[in-house]
């Protein structure tokens, strides 16, 4: 199926109805229409873009078996819910495993639609906290100390994709392989820490530009001041993550990362897992048993912890409206423009003459988006 050629629809950034002209995959022209043609009753913004997706709907992308009609059912049932672009996220496991998971996924990109969608992978793990609590549901066996012969590995089985990786900057090892990363172009993401305001502060000198899941990877019980959130929090160049399902963070806690950080230096991400879209009840998880409730609530009851999130990123968009106030340009602009910003992917992210035709039409019913049709490169995949 070819470009879908012109949409007509509100503009989410000013509110007054425009009509986008696509060609060749790309947005051509964007017209502000007046009261000239009859108002559009759909709002239209820039496709999302998540960078933590672990899986979607039975899919698993850190299953060694992984196959390419996998994840092309994976993109394709991300495509409907908005998501035009995003990382497939990878979870500690072993040095084989991971070698292996790594090219499926390369393999998986010569699909042009599995092409189409993800830009890269993110590697969350395996050198992250080795204290309990802080390591969350990442199978602790496999956790390690980071090193740049081992990561080049796997980028090399990664064919170069990998754009993001996680970890925790607890050890002396961590400064140089977070500088190698950050110069290769790798964006690396502090998570899954129980590291000092000093070792923070460090990581970020050498690089290290995002928060992973702020408020979340963190043992239950901390200390009142001497805890990795407020450093991170304090520091300017680092941009936080959230998961705004109403599972991972308190409005209150959203509501601060608002105001603290403010709504260009705060990225909207979904973390949701393979059981997204499937039934509550209890799956294993790396060899545990964990409950998925009907509210969408994803815990192991053993580690006391959350093992990801069940709800699609829309459903951030919603919850961080309603619970910051903010407007509905702020809200997409936190799932899309300020994710392709901070990865310096300057085709995609906004609606602009030039830029891909990703697109998302939806309604707003109160905080609830209503995804009525989705352009990925023009082309009509809802």
């Amino acid at each position: 199926m070819g470009d879908i050629g012109e949409v007509k629809a509100i503009s989410y950034s000013t509110g007054r109805p425009v009509r986008i002209k696509i060609s060749g995959g790309l947005i051509r022209e964007i017209t502000e229409t007046g009261n000239s043609e009859p108002v559009p009753d759909l709002y239209a913004a820039p496709g999302l873009f998540d960078n933590q997706v672990n899986g979607f709907r039975g899919v698993d992308f850190s299953d060694p078996d992984l196959e390419t009609k996998d994840m092309r059912k994976a993109v394709e049932a991300l495509n409907s819910e908005g998501v035009t672009s995003f990382f497939p996220t990878i979870l500690t496991n072993s040095h084989a495993y991971l070698l292996k998971i790594f090219k499926n996924l390369a393999s998986s990109l010569r699909d042009e639609t599995v092409r189409d969608s993800v830009p890269g992978f993110h590697l969350e793990g395996p050198y992250i906290s080795p204290e309990p609590g802080f390591y969350g549901c990442h199978p602790s066996g496999f956790i390690r100390k980071p090193s740049w012969d081992e990561f080049a590995m796997y980028q090399e089985a990664a064919d170069g994709n990998i754009r993001q990786v996680t970890l925790s900057p607890e050890t002396d090892e961590s400064f140089d392989f977070i500088k190698r990363c950050t110069a290769s172009g790798v964006v690396v993401a502090l998570g899954h820490t129980s590291a000092s305001a000093e070792q923070i502060n460090k990581a970020v000198d050498n690089g290290a530009r995002l928060s992973t899941h702020l408020g979340n990877g963190c043992a239950n019980m901390i200390h009142r001041h001497n805890n990795p959130l407020w450093p991170q929090m304090a520091n300017d160049l680092l941009i936080p993550t959230i998961i705004a399902d109403g599972h991972h963070l308190t409005p209150e806690e959203i509501r601060v990362f608002y105001k603290v950080k403010g709504p260009r230096k705060l990225i909207l991400t979904s973390d949701i897992t393979h059981l997204s879209g499937l039934n509550p009840g209890k799956y294993m998880f790396f060899g545990s048993e964990i409950v998925m409730t009907d509210d969408g609530l994803i815990k192991n009851p053993v580690l006391d912890c959350l093992a990801g999130a069940s709800l699609p990123l829309k459903t951030g968009i919603g919850n961080v409206m309603k619970f910051t106030g903010c407007p509905v340009e702020e809200a997409f602009d936190m799932a899309s423009s300020n994710v392709a910003e901070t990865f310096g992917m300057d085709d995609r992210g906004s609606l602009e003459p030039g830029k891909r035709a990703d697109i998302v039409l939806f309604e707003i019913r109160g905080y609830e988006i209503i995804i009525k049709q989705v352009l990925v490169k023009g082309r009509s995949v809802l």
